[in-house]
């Protein structure tokens, strides 16, 4: 038996899921499920605009009609900030605790329920468990409410992941709580309940799904880690087989789905509702890297910038930077910089993207760079920072705020300097 030392490579990686119903028309089971844990008192936790579909009614009555109580809250906000996600921990508390917590909606009512399940049933405030340095890093010292996630998005993969994503105002940035018994206990997939999303917000989502499956597939090696103690494990453990398996079955269903789901195609949708599924699974054990480190000081500091920039989709009456829009703002840029650590990877993400080979003249680092910039800008994402209204002089803040994702840039393929950041950021100013 060999003792691992702190310089011994890792050999061995994690992987963990929640329990998946996927399928037009799964929904109308949720009552059985929920039923089945053992609950009694189910909290609904969607947002006003979720709520005014009918989604979150319907399946309180059918949580009903399985003989539990169901409310519904219409508490959570469109990307969640601290301020918005103590408002529903509070709603919460002031009523009877339930059992169960059922999130319907997209990423933000689903992190918003993760916030609920955590603080319902342990001690403390919300800023004691945001990631450090943002926050106190705590970890939950009791299980959380199961959480089960109906996904009305294709895009965020939150229904799979132990994470819930917040922006700390005080700080203008974006992070996060990560801990393995966030990840919900069941998610409910019916491609159904995108029919009403806008074409704007499955382009958006859209790219996170993207993003997410190539970042878990170029992220660092599991092997690449020094090896750790069991006690040391954390849900995001690098690029693994099992991941890998996810994320090139995500990218290769997105190539044929992306731009005719945005275009309105009803199959399209329930593919897209599957890669989205699929990247979450990988990259809920992988990790996520550069993109999204970068996104969370793009998306957080929107708010400080003289822009009338408002995506389309979104309904916002002030500026807003959807997740996965600010994710993949500085992809392209992002993965030229990490081509040299893993050419062979690059390359085979790029083949399965763009499987008609309309850029596969591009000399090697810049063809995964054009097969996005093309796809971007066919399903009308914004043509780079500069249109969003960042600018040379936010560069240093989109920096520091990007340095402070340790995290995420853990799992970067190669060292990242706040140089690095910079050329990323500025590259990402015009994309065409």
């Amino acid at each position: 038996m060999t003792i691992p030392t702190p310089n011994t490579p890792e050999s061995v990686f994690t992987y963990a899921a929640p329990r998946l119903k996927f399928g037009p028309g799964s929904i109308e089971e949720i009552g059985h499920d929920v039923a089945g844990l053992g609950a009694r008192s189910v909290l609904v936790v969607t947002d006003p605009v979720l709520a005014a579909t009918g989604h979150p009614e319907r399946v309180a009555e059918a949580l009903r009609a399985a003989g539990l109580q169901a409310e519904v809250h219409d508490s959570a906000h469109v990307e969640p900030t601290d301020t918005s996600l103590t408002a529903a921990v509070e709603r919460a508390r002031s009523g009877a605790r339930p059992d169960v917590v059922v999130a319907v909606g997209g990423g933000s009512s689903m992190d918003t329920a993760k916030a609920v399940s955590l603080l319902l049933s342990n001690p403390g405030e919300l800023m004691d468990y945001v990631n450090a340095p943002v926050g106190g890093g705590r970890a939950p010292e009791q299980p959380v409410l199961p959480m089960v996630a109906v996904p009305t998005t294709t895009g965020t993969g939150a229904e799979s992941t132990t994470v819930c994503v917040l922006d700390v105002l005080a700080a203008k940035v974006k992070t996060g709580i990560s801990h393995e018994r966030l990840r919900p206990v069941l998610a409910v997939i019916d491609p159904d309940l995108t029919a009403t999303q806008p074409a704007g917000v499955t382009a958006s989502a859209g790219m996170d799904i993207l993003c997410h499956a190539l970042e878990s597939w170029t992220a660092r090696p599991y092997t690449s880690h020094e090896h750790k103690q069991a006690h040391e494990r954390v849900p995001y453990c690098g690029a693994n087989p099992i991941a890998d398996m996810f994320a090139e079955r995500a990218m290769r269903l997105l190539a044929g789905a992306f731009r005719p789901a945005v275009a309105g195609d009803d199959a399209a949708r329930t593919d897209m509702a599957l890669a989205a599924t699929f990247a979450g699974m990988g990259f809920g054990n992988a990790g996520v890297h550069l993109p999204h480190a970068g996104a969370y000081p793009i998306a957080g500091r929107v708010h400080d910038l003289d822009t009338d920039f408002r995506p389309d989709g979104y309904g916002q009456d002030h500026p807003m930077v959807p997740h996965g829009m600010s994710v993949a703002a500085t992809a392209p840029a992002v993965f030229a910089l990490t081509f040299e650590a893993d050419p062979e990877r690059h390359l085979a993400a790029a083949s399965w993207l763009d499987p008609q080979g309309l850029d596969a003249d591009v000399p090697g680092p810049e063809r995964l760079p054009a097969v996005l910039r093309r796809l971007m800008r066919d399903i009308g994402q914004p043509s780079g920072l500069a249109e969003i209204g960042y600018g040379e002089a936010d560069v240093d803040a989109l920096v520091a705020g990007t340095m402070q994702q340790q995290r995420l840039l853990a799992s970067v393929p190669r060292p990242v300097t706040e140089e690095d950041v910079a050329a990323v950021m500025r590259a990402s100013m015009h994309h065409w």
